[in-house]
């Protein structure tokens, strides 16, 4: 590659839990050749998809090529952390073939697609894709927002009423940005919740857009990179709920980390968690548990009622076995002592 040729960036959006970091994950593992770089964006302070990356290293994409950036926007932080990120993984030897950016799944995808026309960066990197997942079983079970019988009940009482609500605005604006929709979770959905899916998705699109079924993440990466699409010379195309405004508010939207010692059962664990989920005010739960006996640590993965756990590697002797879980709800539903409660009994 050319010193004078732009290093082609594919940004991975999508909602909470739909599978941004498995997606990534896989291709890491079938880079094909290509060396390539992550920018790993959580929401909240405790770091999990970036551990999960880094754990797929490969020569090429080395764990240095993987970059974690906590607790932030970094379409809020350009300055701060996203282009120094950039200009960091620029001046790698060798340089790296492709980029892929994973954002926050609460995050709006325009504002960081503008942040390509920063002069430091935007000779050197262009956009190839904006590739949006959309978890075809909760979306086809209206799962973006999060109390659809409470908005229509709002709705219903007063006809005044035309806005929606924080949730569906980020899930509209993520279709809006894409350039190709990936449906993942297929086999969760079934053929009705995937044509349910897919309906949905036709009608929130402002635009004709290709639409991917997935299981577990695996895509063939020549479908996924190499685009070309110069998404940043084509912002326009894309409408956002946030048109006009000079910057856009994280405050719909918090989260809380818990730490606590090791746990007896992971089944105790996962249905405690199940149960938060199924009340409808926890949109996420992620991180690791340290169970009793077990050299393993135990990676919990839950978006609402729906929990995944699985041992994904053993504890390091420099590490304490400690639990330790994320929780992201909106932020008026969000309850700590009630979450802690109901998590440690």
């Amino acid at each position: 590659m050319s010193d004078l040729t732009k290093i082609p960036v594919t940004i991975v959006t999508g909602f909470l839990g739909a599978g941004k970091t498995t997606l990534i994950s896989h291709l890491i593992r079938q880079s094909g050749g290509r060396r390539l770089a992550v920018i790993v964006n959580e929401f909240g302070t405790l770091g999990v998809d970036g551990d999960i990356l880094k754990g797929c290293a490969i020569p090429d994409c080395p764990a240095e090529n993987i970059v974690e950036l906590a607790n932030g926007c970094i379409c809020c932080t350009v300055a701060d952390d996203f282009i120094p990120t950039v200009e960091t993984l620029l001046a790698l030897d060798p340089r790296p073939d492709h980029i892929l950016i994973e954002t926050s799944g609460l995050a709006l995808p325009k504002p960081l697609l503008k942040a390509f026309d920063w002069p430091a960066i935007r000779s050197r990197i262009t956009v190839d894709g904006v590739i949006a997942l959309a978890d075809a079983e909760a979306v086809a079970a209206g799962r973006f927002a999060p109390d659809l019988a409470a908005l229509d009940a709002q709705r219903a009482a007063d006809p005044s009423i035309d806005h929606e609500t924080p949730l569906s605005e980020v899930f509209e604006d993520q279709l809006a940005c894409a350039d190709m929709v990936l449906l993942t979770k297929c086999d969760l959905a079934g053929a009705e919740g995937i044509a349910a899916a897919r309906a949905v998705i036709a009608a929130e699109t402002p635009r004709a857009l290709p639409v991917l079924e997935l299981i577990d993440g695996v895509v063939d990466p020549r479908i996924v990179l190499g685009i070309g699409a110069a998404a940043e010379d084509d912002i326009a195309a894309r409408p956002s709920h946030h048109d006009g405004e000079d910057d856009h508010e994280h405050d719909d939207f918090d989260s809380i980390v818990l730490d606590f010692g090791e746990i007896a059962a992971p089944d105790d664990l996962a249905a405690r968690i199940e149960a938060l989920g199924g009340g409808g005010d926890v949109l996420r739960v992620k991180g690791y548990a340290a169970v009793a006996g077990k050299p393993m640590r135990l990676l919990v993965q839950a978006v609402g009622a729906r929990v995944r756990t699985h041992y994904d590697r053993p504890w390091r002797s420099d590490e304490p076995r400690a639990t330790r879980l994320v929780v992201i709800a909106e932020r008026d539903r969000l309850d700590p002592a009630a979450i802690r409660a109901a998590l440690q009994g």
